[in-house]
């Protein structure tokens, strides 16, 4: 019954973004929410930028339609606290959906959006999403092994991922289809290692992530009839930051933290190089450019964006290879409640 849900989600979520994402994008035609081009742009012409609406829409009907049937039919929510962290992945997902609506529609200053990062990150804090702390790997007993953060380091630690990792997501949405793709290709390689130590709730949440941006695909890539947006290059990376502590217990936290870091090493990398870029040369970190790593094989080795795109697909496939293989190694019942 488990296996036929998560089917269910992923073909729901798959289903409904590919019916909105046209509605979507006629609505940001008629108001005028479009990305305009400039020598920042990769793209000719203006280009709608609300799709992380449609990508959201078909994530949130994909699982309010399935919970129902996964309560009365399934284990999956044996524990109210799966619920209730549940409940706060669907909230945190809303509000940073909602600030990036604002900032794709509206605009805001970087530090504005950095501090409503901050909120999101803190109210998902609230219902739980805080990595406690860590095994320790030369101690083997299960019982003395665990150490626990204070809260003055687990809330910053916490803080920081969060912020790491909805900022990584978004500084890799610059090629038409790139973000979609990564985000469905990774999305899978956690949803394996979920479901092979027996988390179906995270897998249930990235079922409906991965069909949604695939139903989303179609029409983001190149050459993209609508993009993302912040609204859903901010949304993907919230999902992503939580499903990496969701549920966490005393268990391998830091296999937990390690495997989505894994998957995801290529947006994370750029992310660091284009700080410590911007940096030396005297720039805003916000300030925007050409330089990623997505740039670069366009620019500077002279693929065109589907080649570029696909590369990185490539790649994104083997970084998921990867973190299979390293989370095999560790026995299911050493990071159950974790994936």
């Amino acid at each position: 019954m488990i296996g036929i849900l998560l089917a269910a989600a992923l073909v729901i979520a798959c289903l409904t973004s590919l019916f909105v994402t046209p509605f979507v994008r006629r609505l940001a035609q008629h108001v005028g929410m479009l990305d305009v081009t400039g020598e920042r742009r990769m793209h000719a012409d203006p280009k709608p930028r609300i799709g992380g609406i449609a990508v959201y829409l078909g994530f949130a009907f994909a699982l309010f339609s399935t919970v129902g049937f996964a309560l009365h039919s399934t284990p999956m929510f044996h524990d109210p606290e799966q619920i209730h962290s549940f409940l706060g992945l669907l909230f945190g997902g809303t509000l940073i959906l909602g600030i990036g609506i604002w900032d794709d529609v509206m605009g805001m200053r970087p530090r504005n959006k950095l501090l409503a990062q901050v909120v999101v990150a803190l109210v998902s804090m609230i219902y739980g999403f805080v990595v406690p702390g860590f095994n320790n790997p030369f101690d083997h007993n299960p019982n003395t092994n665990w150490i626990a953060f204070p809260p003055l380091v687990a809330v910053p630690l916490t803080l920081v991922w969060y912020l790491g990792m909805m900022n990584a997501i978004n500084f890799i949405d610059g090629l038409d289809g790139l973000l979609a793709g990564v985000s469905a290709i990774s999305g899978l390689s956690i949803f394996i290692i979920a479901m092979q130590h027996g988390h179906s709730v995270v897998a249930l949440v990235l079922a409906a992530l991965i069909g949604a941006t695939l139903g989303f695909l179609p029409y983001n890539f190149n050459p993209a009839k609508i993009i993302l947006g912040d609204s859903g290059a901010l949304f993907i990376g919230y999902v992503f930051a939580t499903v990496s502590i969701m549920g966490v217990a005393k268990s391998a936290i830091a296999i937990s933290l390690l495997i989505p870091v894994i998957v995801l090493a290529l947006p994370i990398l750029d992310t660091a190089v284009t700080i410590v870029r911007r940096t030396r040369a005297g720039k805003r970190i916000t300030e925007a450019d050409r330089g990623h790593f997505h740039h670069q094989l366009i620019f500077k080795y002279g693929l065109n964006v589907r080649q570029a795109v696909l590369l990185i697909y490539v790649v994104c496939i083997v970084l998921g290879a990867a973190a299979l293989a390293i989370s095999g190694s560790f026995h299911p019942t050493n990071i159950a409640g974790v994936y």
